[in-house]
């Protein structure tokens, strides 16, 4: 595994690092050393990272493990937590890491002649795991069809034609339907 500050400075290429990706790497790390991963370049496809946000943490966990939604070895559950839990698809033991709230108030306070965002920069960059992050192991049932490598036969919609993969489809009076024509669509045709 590589340093803290390697990774900052592969994160400082698209510009200076916020605070969000400091501390989602160092989320990372901790996960990596408590699921005895040394490099998570060696389990290219056994680990999965579900991650409840979608700011900062997602690309901190891409930066370090290299899992991506392409690959389909990240996961988004939108939970609006800085938080993420990683999944050893070889041993099936799972970490679940969130971020402690009290450390972003401590950190204003220790760091109060800074503006916010360096003040919560510093902190992430040297305060102890303990300080930052609760951990805990947790259990992860991933359906057969949520893993990498996964193939099932394409299926069409009955309604708008369009190919569904992965199970996705929704039988409704025995024809298939994709989840958006059954009702379950995040947009309006205009």
């Amino acid at each position: 595994m590589k340093p803290l500050a390697d990774y900052l400075r592969e994160a400082d290429k698209e510009g200076r690092p916020r605070s969000g990706i400091i501390l989602g790497i160092r989320m990372v790390l901790r996960a990596m050393q408590e699921l005895q991963i040394g490099d998570p370049a060696e389990v290219h496809r056994q680990l999965i990272a579900f991650v409840e946000t979608d700011r900062c943490l997602p690309d901190a966990v891409e930066l370090v493990t290299g899992c991506r939604l392409g690959n389909r070895t990240l996961k988004f559950r939108d939970l609006g937590k800085m938080a993420a839990t990683f999944l050893d698809l070889r041993t099936n033991h799972a970490i679940r890491l969130a971020a402690r709230e009290t450390a972003n108030q401590r950190a204003l306070e220790v760091f109060k002649g800074l503006e916010k965002e360096e003040a919560l920069s510093r902190a992430y960059r040297e305060w102890p795991d303990e300080e930052l992050f609760s951990w805990q192991p947790v259990a992860v049932e991933l359906p057969t069809e949520e893993r990498p490598g996964y193939r099932a036969p394409r299926v069409v919609c009955a309604e708008c034609g369009e190919g569904i993969s992965f199970h996705r489809e929704v039988a409704r009076a025995g024809r298939p339907l994709c989840r958006s024509c059954a009702g379950e669509r995040y947009y309006e045709p205009q």
